[in-house]
């Protein structure tokens, strides 16, 4: 499983979802992660919406496996419900 998150520096959330991504690659052996600032690739929000496809407001916005799972909130969500976050 791979996940890749399009998040800017100073970002609280994006932060956030790094610690998250950080936990599941230390208690799972199926699981790895990308991070991407946008600002040091030159990735603007209109592209990420390219991708998304549907408008984005706010970073970070997060795929695993290629899927558009949404921001922080739902990426620990997604976690916490399918990867055994906080499990245990």
């Amino acid at each position: 499983m791979f996940t890749v998150i399009f998040g800017r520096p100073g970002c609280p959330f994006c932060v956030r979802a790094k610690d998250v991504a950080d936990q599941l690659k230390a208690d799972r052996d199926d699981f790895d992660y990308r991070y991407v600032d946008i600002q040091a690739e030159g990735i603007t929000k209109a592209d990420l919406e390219k991708t998304v496809g549907a408008p984005v407001h706010t970073v970070p916005q997060i795929f695993v496996d290629e899927t558009h799972v949404g921001g922080f909130t739902e990426f620990e969500a997604y976690a916490k419900e399918h990867l055994g976050l906080y499990a245990a």
